[in-house]
């Protein structure tokens, strides 16, 4: 074995198999002493230098202590590491702080998420109380119904029956002249609901048409195609009106011819019943060729009728159309002040023909005149008149004899001297102006009186007529002794001292009747058309149309803005203002009286210049205003439940009470490209009480920025788009705006909360005036003769602007449809005066001035942009339109007041138990 080992060592170490085994044992020595080694280095090295280190440094010498701890003195010798020592301890101190806050927080988020889990099951129960509620309220509104279903008649409106094409034949009168509506009118083609149809034949299609008056027949079909009532379908028609008159009598048709044409209409039906013939005078030589006619049952409306032509109740007298195709100029219209002019009294007339001597020529009507030919008076009121104007006592101008040839007339009838500009130029300087019926009673009226009546009403002369048989004009719906003096022939020798004996204040009030009747009744071809299809409709007792409403072009707008506090505004203690309504918004009833006005309120409509009903000219016979019936104070013998309940304290504050103790007022805005000021204005009105909607009237071409963002305050916002930029657009009646009570304000007007309030309240207490805070006052300016607008500091005011006032929806109306336009065009014209023209229309209708509440006198924000008062032109512009005003008036209407509502206790603090109401100073 050794040999075979030292011969395999000789050989290379290689055995039997081939392999270095002397190598690989060198190779596992290697391996292992390499193993050792290392572990030797890594167990013993560490260990050796711990115990080298640690020997060192427990030396007594301190400066040979180099890898031990030093104290904190030792460090920061060094300058900058001294710096370095203080912001570690400023760290420190500050992590221990917020460490601190850190656990507060963390503590107070604790007790936050237990008061939000508390609040989470609060909710979760306040949702199930509303959803009982719901179903409470949802049961009692079912119950309700049930009730006032089982209390009350279904009611619905009349299904109206059209009668046959053909109507059946009515039993005929015995005479004509016996026509009345019970028996010459067929009401089964005017029901109630009907609405009033009219139709209108067009006068060229029959040859008569060619005959007519070429201003006549102009200014009727302008006022006809402009008439609410008029209709195309004759089928479903109330009434036909057919115009024949007046003619020019060159041309002028036959008595027979004129009769066929008429019996020919299409829908005559054979009687001419429901028909209307219109025969309008432009002259006063007009002549009554309907007198020879057979009209059947047809109606007549002229101006000049026998009595045995005309039928009480079924005619109707017209005034003469004097201004056909023109308005009237108001600045030639004489002021109706002074009260006294330069003649007491004054006429122009020459009598062509007397009575005896017309008695005597043969008349187709002779037959008819019962009774023996009456006492001609004119001998004897010539003869006392003479001796008035001899008299001297009072300056009268009478003359009998025209200086040029007198105009024709019938026989015994006054007839006009000169033109109507000579006349009209008397009557300016007469107080009164006497009108002496013809000398035939038999002529109930001509048209030469009514011409006289219509030159005196238009110029401010009282008429004086002599002759009570005599039928005015409208005289069934007309109270005339409020506006003329009706004296008997054969008082002749008292009416001098008759008319010396009325007082001034009398003069006055009939003056302005006198006025209001002629712009109502007599002015235009509108007013004269209007007028007689108001009669006829009165008569047979069909309301009137409602009146339009101004619609409303919303512009689109984005909300969402909340809306800020503004402390000024909400600042108001434990004051309760009122509830803020968070239900959805309230309207004011709707006028309900319609089928009742027409029965009731005929007289009390038709006489009232100023009226609480009837305000102004159209009222009576134009739509109806959807809120008259609230107008003089709601509630009036009427008490709605939950009213008058009483209550101080808080139970004042919390609840408006009085006769109408629900209700609520809508906000109307003027604004022209100011959004900021806008803005800020809308955002005051967050959280107003008794606040239903603000209108804000976009008076400029150029719509809003589209990325403007509007405020939520709680009610809507509709924002209006106006078809113009006209001042005139604060007063148009919007049909969103659904209650009676409006706060016109200007977008830059700074109102607190509780003087907004307080207005409203006094507002209701006086629902037919202008209740607001700025006050202003006009003046006579006595070097210039002219009024001046002012609007220095004073304890007197005439006017309360309407930049912040209250005013009834009413006036919307009135102003917007009814008041002349020639002031809406100069408020246009300069840009300026509408709150006074609104002023000028409210004292003119109540005979009241306006009520000024709060001692502040400028309510502008503080910071806005200049408006336009401060323009110098601003109060020129202002004196001017007052004096237009007076001159479209015919007085100054404005009247001055020292009253003034103050809050005396409105904001006083007081216990709940003690009194607070308003106190009025």
């Amino acid at each position: 074995e050794l040999m075979t080992g030292y011969t395999m060592l000789r050989n290379g170490g290689v055995g039997n198999g081939g392999q270095p085994w002397v190598l690989r044992w060198s190779s596992r020595i290697r391996l292992t002493w390499l193993s050792f080694t290392l572990f030797v280095i890594l167990v013993f090295f560490p260990l050796i230098a711990h115990y080298y280190l640690t020997t060192i440094d427990d030396a007594d010498d301190a400066g040979k202590r180099i890898f031990g701890p030093r104290t904190g003195n030792e460090l920061c010798e060094v300058k900058h590491v001294q710096d370095l020592c203080r912001i570690r301890e400023s760290v420190s101190e500050e992590l221990l702080q917020l460490e601190a806050k850190r656990q507060e927080l963390n503590s107070e988020i604790a007790k936050l998420n237990l008061k939000i889990e508390a609040c989470k099951k609060s909710i979760e129960n306040a949702k199930q109380d509303l959803l009982q509620l719901k179903n409470v309220i949802s049961q009692t509104e079912h119950s309700y119904k049930e009730l006032m279903a089982q209390n009350q008649p279904k009611l619905s409106l009349p299904i109206r029956l059209l009668p046959d094409k053909d109507d059946a034949t009515f039993p005929l009168p015995k005479s004509n002249r016996n026509c009345r509506l019970h028996n010459c009118f067929d009401y089964s083609r005017c029901p109630l609901t009907s609405g009033f149809p009219v139709y209108v034949y067009n006068s060229d299609d029959y040859p008569f048409g060619s005959s007519l008056d070429p201003l006549i027949k102009q200014a009727f079909e302008a006022t006809v195609r402009t008439n609410v009532y008029v209709t195309e379908n004759a089928n479903i028609a109330c009434v036909y009106i057919i115009l024949v008159g007046e003619m020019q009598e060159p041309i002028m048709p036959k008595p027979t011819e004129l009769e066929q044409q008429l019996h020919s209409l299409p829908y005559w039906r054979t009687d001419g019943h429901n028909h209307l013939i219109i025969n309008l005078s432009r002259k006063s030589e007009t002549q009554n060729f309907i007198y020879n006619i057979s009209t059947g049952r047809a109606m007549i409306a002229q101006s000049t009728f026998y009595d045995a032509q005309y039928r009480p109740g079924f005619d109707i007298v017209v005034s003469p159309l004097v201004h056909a195709m023109s308005e009237p100029n108001f600045l030639e219209i004489p002021p109706q002040v002074p009260v006294k002019r330069k003649y007491l009294f004054s006429f122009q007339g020459e009598k062509i023909e007397s009575l005896r001597s017309s008695l005597q020529e043969v008349r187709s009507f002779e037959e008819e005149i019962e009774g023996n030919a009456p006492a001609d008076y004119d001998d004897r009121i010539i003869t006392t008149l003479k001796a008035v104007q001899d008299s001297k006592l009072d300056f009268v101008l009478v003359e009998f004899t025209c200086k040029n040839q007198p105009k024709a007339s019938l026989p015994t009838e006054w007839a006009l001297c000169g033109e109507r500009e000579d006349r009209l130029e008397l009557l300016k300087l007469s107080t009164f102006a006497l009108i002496i019926t013809p000398g035939d009673t038999h002529l109930v009226i001509s048209a030469g009186c009514t011409m006289r009546l219509f030159e005196a009403l238009e110029v401010g002369a009282i008429p004086v007529v002599l002759g009570e048989q005599v039928q005015l004009p409208y005289n069934d719906v007309i109270r005339w002794n409020e506006a003329a003096l009706i004296i008997p022939k054969p008082r002749i020798t008292e009416v001098h001292f008759l008319l010396r004996s009325i007082s001034d204040n009398d003069l006055l009030a009939m003056r302005r009747q006198g006025r209001f009747l002629w712009e109502t009744y007599f002015s235009t071809s509108d007013n004269v058309f209007s007028t007689v299809l108001a009669i006829i409709r009165t008569r047979i007792q069909i309301p009137a149309a409602p009146i339009r409403e101004e619609p409303a072009v919303e512009i689109p707008h984005r909300s969402g803005k909340a809306a800020g506090t503004d402390p000024n505004m909400a600042d108001n203690g434990d004051l309760d203002l009122g509830p803020v309504e968070t239900e959805p918004p309230y309207a004011s009833p709707k006028y309900l009286r319609n089928f009742t006005l027409t029965a009731m309120d005929i007289y009390r409509n038709w006489n009232s210049a100023p009226g609480p009903f009837h305000l102004f000219p159209y009222t009576p016979f134009d739509p109806v205003l959807p809120s008259e019936a609230k107008f003089l104070g709601s509630g009036t013998g009427f008490r709605p439940i939950g009213g008058g309940a009483g209550g101080s304290g808080k139970e004042f504050q919390a609840a408006l009470g009085g006769n109408v103790p629900r209700e609520q007022f809508t906000v109307v805005m003027l604004t022209y490209e100011r959004e900021e000021v806008l803005m800020n204005s809308l955002e005051r009105l967050n959280g107003l009480p008794y606040l239903n909607k603000v209108v804000v009237v976009w008076n400029s071409p150029k719509l809003p920025s589209e990325d403007l963002l509007w405020p939520d305050i709680g009610v809507p916002i509709m924002v209006v788009r106006t078809e113009k930029n006209s001042l005139n657009n604060r007063f148009l009646p919007w049909d969103e705006i659904d209650t009676e009570a409006i706060l016109s304000i200007d977008d830059d007007a700074h109102l607190r909360h509780d003087e907004i309030m307080f207005g409203f309240r006094v507002w209701r207490e006086a629902r037919d005036r202008i209740v607001g805070f700025p006050g202003r006052y006009h003046a006579w300016d006595i070097p210039h003769q002219s009024w001046l607008y002012n609007s220095n500091y004073s304890c007197e005011l005439s006017m309360v602007l309407t930049g912040a006032a209250f005013f009834h929806k009413y006036y919307a109306y009135l102003y917007s449809y009814v008041m002349p336009q020639a002031i809406r065009d100069m408020v246009d014209e300069y840009i300026n005066c509408e709150d006074i023209a609104m002023n000028f229309l409210v004292s003119h209708l109540t005979r009241k001035p306006p009520i000024k509440v709060t001692s502040r006198w400028t309510f502008r924000c503080p910071g806005c942009p200049q408006a336009l008062s401060h323009d110098d032109s601003h109060f020129h512009e202002r004196h001017k339109c007052i004096n237009f005003f007076v001159k479209v008036y015919g007085y100054m209407p404005l009247l001055y007041t020292q009253f003034r509502v103050d809050s005396v206790l409105f904001k006083t603090r007081l216990p709940h138990d003690k009194t607070k109401c308003f106190k009025f100073i």
